[in-house]
Order: C-alpha cells, then sequence, then structure tokens
C-alpha cells in the first residue's frame, strides 16, 4: 500500500521505523501504510482507529503486534471469526472468516490521534473497501472516532447517533453499526472495556448474521 497524501505521518512512521523500540531494535520494522487484512467475501467489517507505532507499523497487518491486537483476536477467535487466538507476526498462521479488519487511518499517527484532515485523506480507502465488499451486512466501530468516520461516509447529512459501546444503528443502505469501545489500554486497563464486555460485540455480531 503507497500513499504520501500525509506529509506529517508518513515522516513519524519512518522515524519511528528508524528510532524503534528497544524490544524490537533487531526487527525491521514496516513503516509504511498498513493494508486491510481479513477475508475477501466478509460479512462482518471492522474497523479501528489506527496502527499502532510499534504494533502494526513495525509488523505490518492491522492490530498485529500489540495488545489492542491480543484482545481483538482473541475475542475474534472465542465468536468463530479468528483460527488462533493471537497474532504477533504478519507471517504468522491467522486466518480471518467472515471478517475484514481495517482502520479509519492506515498509517501510525502521534499520540493515538490522527487530525480531522488525515482521517479525510484516508476516507476514500473506506469507500473503496465497502464497495469492494458486497457481502458486509455488520461494521463494528471500534471507538468514537471510526463511528464518527465510518457515519460521514455511509450516512452523510443524517443526524449522528451518539456513541455507546454495544449501540446498534441501522445505516440507510441496511447494514448494521454495531460501536464498541476501542481495546486500547486506556480502556483495558481502567476496567472501562472488559473481556466479557467485548465478547458481547462480537457475539451480537454473529447472531444478526445468522438473522437473530
Amino acid at each position: 500500500m503507497a500513499c504520501d497524501r500525509c506529509p506529517r505521518l508518513r515522516s513519524h512512521c519512518i522515524e519511528v521505523a528508524r528510532v524503534k523500540k528497544r524490544a524490537h531494535e533487531k526487527e525491521e520494522y514496516w513503516g509504511k501504510p498498513v493494508p486491510s487484512f481479513g477475508h475477501p467475501n466478509a460479512r462482518l467489517l471492522i474497523v479501528g482507529l489506527a496502527p499502532a507505532a510499534h504494533g502494526a507499523n513495525r509488523t505490518g497487518r492491522m492490530f498485529t503486534g500489540d495488545r489492542s491486537g491480543l484482545w481483538l483476536y482473541r475475542a475474534l477467535h472465542r465468536a468463530g471469526f479468528a483460527n488462533q487466538p493471537d497474532s504477533a507476526h504478519a507471517h504468522d498462521d491467522l486466518k480471518l472468516q467472515d471478517a475484514w479488519i481495517k482502520a479509519i487511518a492506515h498509517c501510525a499517527p502521534h499520540d493515538n490521534k490522527p487530525e480531522k484532515g488525515e482521517i479525510e485523506n484516508c476516507s476514500g480507502f473506506l469507500r473503496e473497501e465497502i464497495l469492494l465488499l458486497p457481502q458486509v451486512r455488520i461494521i463494528v466501530a471500534l471507538g468514537g472516532i471510526a463511528l464518527n468516520g465510518i457515519w460521514s461516509l455511509l450516512a452523510p447529512g443524517r443526524p449522528r447517533p451518539k456513541f455507546g459501546h454495544g449501540k446498534e444503528t441501522r445505516l440507510p443502505d441496511g447494514k448494521t453499526l454495531l460501536s464498541s469501545y476501542h481495546p486500547s489500554q486506556q480502556n483495558t486497563f481502567t476496567g472501562r472495556l472488559t473481556e466479557p464486555m467485548f465478547d458481547r460485540i462480537f457475539t451480537r455480531a454473529k447472531e444478526l448474521l445468522r438473522g437473530k
């Protein structure tokens, strides 16, 4: 994936890949925009915020190599959307089943906070992927920024729903939008998001796909 629309993000990713983190100083960092990952016939689309500086920006695969990814893949495995509960690098045996993972921003931002213009620059990729994933029926938004980005794209001009963990909203095209707290350390370490809470999101996604 090649893109240079956001110079601030690109320079940050390159610098992080150059300096590295001591725990990963012998590894070669990806340091480029991180592509989406999953099954091309997925009915479940999961949208996160952005690659972590020493997670996906290092490994080159969404939600791989950091604590947020550990939470996500454990939950997906328990719900039957992943063949294994963890992912350490982009070349392991992880495979998603009926699921596709992307982010609102494809480059690691400073302090995990992409700017509005950077999110807008990346919105075209979300639009294109939704067109290329015609089977998608359920979209899980991990966090308020993901929710806002999805809503701006798929329901422009309509009143935006207030974010709430577990909230379900019907999109104009008939898809169901499920909101969840992002599995960031800020949420998981404080107990705002627990594993049972996170599991219920994907259990509900499974139920909706079964027509329940």
